[in-house]
């Protein structure tokens, strides 16, 4: 009998997209979701498949999950607390979950051996000015007294704690690093830029850029992303790394607020608003968040290439991709 693969966190907006690659591939899978920040309409689809299940639980409250992951042929561990905004407005929550979570997974993966792939985030880049970002730079992370930091201080930690797993009890892990995954099911609530900037576009609201937009950041297709996650999946050589996914084509926010309005027929305004009035003032912003992608063709033989318009179309309703 087949031994499905299990997605934490895969009602979100990315494990969406990987379970509904997963069982198109043939796989059976089981998702553990506690719905906090994702919905069962992104697993629309996937409900309805004879390969699929999903259980409704915190992946840390889950009173079964040594038996769920020793089922299991692999783990995709997606769960964790995410969006600028979350974090900002509930500190302790976000370092919690990310800890107690990850913690939780791979306690029982490294019982049974079973290999896990933990997403962090190109947050734990702190505030390096580095005009790429390897996965061997020393990290430069902000004041404790910047609340935004905690995220990415929560990452890093289930980063070290995933790779003193893989060293001291042999569990077979890949860590990889996400940079501005973006597409359909996305969701601007939690701050996330091109979504916000999209639903303000359609609704022909002010398109509010932090400060004056001049940095910049690298998107990359959620499909794109998928693919990436699951050929790493498939590589042995991939474990105990750590790797960046993402694009490296920079573009500023303020670009990007203009493309977004072009794209969406001349709707919306571009508004630059202080750092200090929409996001309060305790935080820091990176100036450039630009992987080095060259590890992830080294393992993979794979580039996202996915162009930053054929994103935007993707997130735009299908009347406005017929118009544009």
């Amino acid at each position: 009998m087949q031994r499905p693969i299990l997605v934490t966190g895969g009602a979100g907006f990315i494990g969406s997209h990987l379970v509904d690659r997963l069982l198109n591939d043939g796989e059976s899978v089981v998702v553990l979701d506690n719905l906090a920040t994702g919905s069962t309409e992104n697993l629309a689809t996937a409900l309805q498949h004879p390969r699929f299940r999903l259980i409704q639980d915190a992946v840390s409250n889950h009173a079964a999950l040594e038996s769920l992951v020793a089922n299991s042929s692999f783990v995709f561990h997606l769960a964790a607390a995410v969006g600028v905004e979350r974090v900002l407005q509930n500190p302790i929550e976000t370092i919690q979950i990310n800890l107690k979570e990850t913690e939780a997974v791979l306690e029982a993966a490294a019982i049974h051996k079973t290999p896990v792939l933990f997403t962090s985030t190109s947050e734990v880049y702190g505030r390096s000015d580095k005009p790429w970002f390897h996965e061997d730079d020393d990290l430069v992370i902000g004041p404790p007294t910047f609340s935004r930091w905690s995220y990415a201080c929560s990452k890093l930690l289930d980063e070290f704690l995933a790779l003193a797993f893989h060293r001291d009890r042999g569990l077979p892990i890949t860590i990889v690093r996400l940079f501005n995954i973006v597409g359909p099911r996305q969701s601007g609530q939690y701050g996330m830029v091109l979504p916000r900037f999209v639903q303000a576009a359609l609704r022909e609201a002010p398109l509010r850029v932090h400060g004056e937009g001049r940095q910049t950041r690298c998107f990359c297709h959620v499909n794109d992303c998928v693919e990436a996650l699951v050929r790493l999946r498939n590589q042995p050589s991939a474990v105990g790394q750590v790797i960046n996914v993402g694009t490296d084509a920079e573009v500023t926010v303020l670009e990007l607020a203009r493309q977004v309005v072009a794209l969406a027929g001349g709707r919306g305004q571009i508004e630059c608003i202080p750092y200090a009035e929409a996001m309060g003032p305790d935080f820091q912003d990176m100036p450039r968040r630009r992987p080095d992608l060259r590890k992830l063709e080294q393992f993979t033989g794979f580039r996202p290439r996915t162009s930053l318009e054929t994103i935007i179309r993707d997130l735009l309703p299908a009347t406005f991709k017929s118009q544009s």
